[in-house]
C-alpha cells in the first residue's frame, strides 16, 4: 500500500572529499553532497526517487527502523539524520515530467512546420490529447 509520508533514518558521514549519505534500511538508496545541507538535500532526493521506484516496480517498501536500531549499524564518525519525503508530490512531479522523444516526419511536412515556425513538441501534445481524449487541463 502506498502511503503519502515515508521517514527513514540515514546515516551522513563526513569526510575531505564531502559528505556521504546512506540509508541502512533501503540498501543502494545511497548519495553525498559538499556540505552537511547538500547532502541533507540530497538525501531527500535520493529517498524521493528511491521510493518511487519501488512503488512503480511493486517492491514491499520496508517499515523503518528505529533510531536506536540504526545507530547500533553506525560506524565511527556517522552521524544519523531523519529524512521525511512527501510523496503526493514527487508522485505528481514525476508523472508531469517531460520525455524526450525521438520522431520521423517527411522532409517536405518538417519543412512547413519549420517556415510556420510550429512548436512541434506543442503539436504532438496536442494531437496526442485529441487522438486520446484527454482534457486539455491536464498538465
Amino acid at each position: 500500500m502506498k502511503k503519502d509520508v515515508y521517514r527513514f533514518w540515514s546515516l551522513l558521514d563526513a569526510s575531505e572529499d564531502g559528505v556521504s549519505v546512506r540509508f541502512p534500511d533501503l540498501p543502494g538508496c545511497l548519495t553525498a553532497g559538499d556540505t552537511a545541507e547538500e547532502a541533507h538535500a540530497a538525501a531527500r532526493e535520493a529517498l524521493e526517487g528511491f521510493l518511487y521506484v519501488m512503488e512503480q516496480d511493486g517492491d514491499s517498501i520496508p517499515d523503518p527502523s528505529t533510531l536506536d536500531v540504526i545507530l547500533k549499524q553506525a560506524e565511527a564518525g556517522e552521524a544519523a539524520l531523519d529524512v521525511m519525503v512527501w510523496m503526493p508530490t514527487v508522485r505528481a512531479a514525476m508523472e508531469s515530467r517531460a520525455i524526450k522523444k525521438t520522431l520521423t516526419v517527411p522532409k517536405w511536412l518538417n519543412d512547413e512546420a519549420e517556415r510556420q515556425h510550429l512548436n512541434f513538441s506543442q503539436v504532438l501534445q496536442e494531437g496526442l490529447k485529441r487522438s486520446l481524449g484527454i482534457d486539455n487541463q491536464r498538465v
